[in-house]
C-alpha cells in the first residue's frame, strides 16, 4: 500500500496531467537557470563592465545618474549627438597592485560604453555633467519645444 498526499477536492477537478506540466516546468527551469547565468556573465566578461544608471524626467529636464565608483574624472567621457547620449570610460588597474597576485577579485576593470536614446529633445548647449563620490550626474535641460506648455482657455 502506498501513501498519497491529500489534496483539496477542487484541485482534483483540474487536468490529471497538471503534475506532469509542473514537473516539466521545473526541469526546464533547472536547465535554463545555469545557462542564463553563464551567458549573462560571459557577455559581461567579453564586453567589459556596465555601470548602473538611473534616468529621471521632470517637466523641464532629464537627469541621468551613473554609478562609477573608483574612477577618475578624466577617465569618463560624456557625449550628446542629437537625442543619443553616450557614456564611456575606462576603470584602470591600480598601480600599487601591479605585480601582486590576486587572492580575490570581484571589481570589473576595463572599458565601458553605454548609449541611451533620450525620450525628448534637449538643449545641448546647457547640458551639465558633475562627478562626485563615484556618482556621475548629467543634467539635460529639455529643448523649449519639448517642454509642456500651459494653454489658457478663453471664455467667449
Amino acid at each position: 500500500m502506498s501513501l498519497i498526499r491529500w489534496q483539496k477536492p477542487e484541485m482534483n477537478v483540474l487536468s490529471p496531467f497538471r503534475h506532469l506540466s509542473n514537473l516539466r516546468d521545473e526541469i526546464d527551469r533547472l536547465f535554463e537557470s545555469p545557462l542564463n547565468a553563464l551567458t549573462s556573465s560571459s557577455q559581461q566578461f567579453l564586453s567589459g563592465w556596465i555601470p548602473a544608471i538611473d534616468l529621471h524626467e521632470s517637466d523641464d529636464q532629464l537627469v541621468l545618474r551613473a554609478e562609477l565608483p573608483g574612477m577618475k574624472r578624466e577617465d569618463i567621457d560624456v557625449s550628446l549627438h542629437g537625442e543619443m547620449l553616450t557614456l564611456s570610460g575606462e576603470r584602470k588597474e591600480e598601480h600599487d597592485l601591479k605585480g601582486s597576485e590576486a587572492y580575490r577579485s570581484e571589481r570589473f576593470l576595463g572599458r565601458f560604453q553605454r548609449s541611451f536614446t533620450l525620450p525628448c529633445a534637449v538643449n545641448g548647449a546647457k547640458v551639465q555633467a558633475n562627478y562626485k563620490d563615484g556618482i556621475l550626474t548629467v543634467t539635460l535641460p529639455k529643448a523649449e519645444e519639448a517642454r509642456p506648455k500651459q494653454i489658457e482657455v478663453k471664455v467667449n
